[in-house]
């Protein structure tokens, strides 16, 4: 082989050029994974430890492994799309879930490959934001039992049913919360029950 395209490792041996790219996305500190239709083609070694897996148990993976629930993942999938429409390039912070059930604040940076369909190809950065904690919430205990019923999907008369109490009791109790937590809907509003119930507040 040409010693140009060659690169003379400390073990006597050497690289190729060409095998550079593949080493930098491998052994790089910054968590990158390739995806197509939102499932794991290929990660990096950072990126599976982000998340406390080996990198052969995420490939091949929906995405949806990843996010604490599945109302995050269709949410965060309708608004990268919609922003995919105008543009290569997507940035959001979002809620992602550790396997060990931790919740935490991640950025995250995408750009697709395949405009035409933004899905269908696209290489993603993942930060874990480690300044920006949650606030101690105090919920009082029908708060978090209606908490719980939400976060399972449950709708405010379903909730209401199954607790021997009115419907409109239950949506005083949840309007409640979601003042509390911040949430502008209810997808946020389960992301947010999530992260408290793992945070131990």
């Amino acid at each position: 082989m040409n010693s140009l395209a060659t690169l003379p490792l400390p073990d006597g041996k050497s690289l190729a050029l060409s095998d550079l790219g593949t080493l930098a996305f491998d052994e790089t500190p910054a968590p990158q994974v390739i995806t197509s239709d939102r499932r794991i083609l290929k990660c990096n070694k950072a990126f599976a430890g982000l998340f406390g897996y080996e990198i052969q148990e995420l490939e091949n993976e929906l995405i949806l492994k990843l996010y604490p629930t599945t109302a995050d993942y269709r949410q965060i999938g309708e608004r990268c799309l919609k922003a995919l429409r105008h543009s290569t390039h997507y940035e959001d912070e979002r809620f992602m879930q550790h396997r060990n059930g931790q919740i935490f604040w991640a950025r995250a940076r995408g750009v697709t490959l395949t405009p035409d369909g933004p899905f269908k190809l696209m290489v993603w950065n993942f930060d874990r934001i480690r300044h920006n904690e949650t606030r101690t919430i105090e919920l009082t205990p029908r708060e978090k039992e209606i908490s719980g019923f939400i976060v399972n999907g449950l709708t405010c008369k379903e909730t209401a049913q199954v607790l021997g109490i009115s419907h409109r009791t239950v949506e005083v109790h949840r309007a409640r919360v979601m003042k509390k937590l911040g949430a502008k809907n209810t997808a946020e509003l389960v992301s947010k029950i999530v992260l408290i119930t793992h945070s131990g507040h």
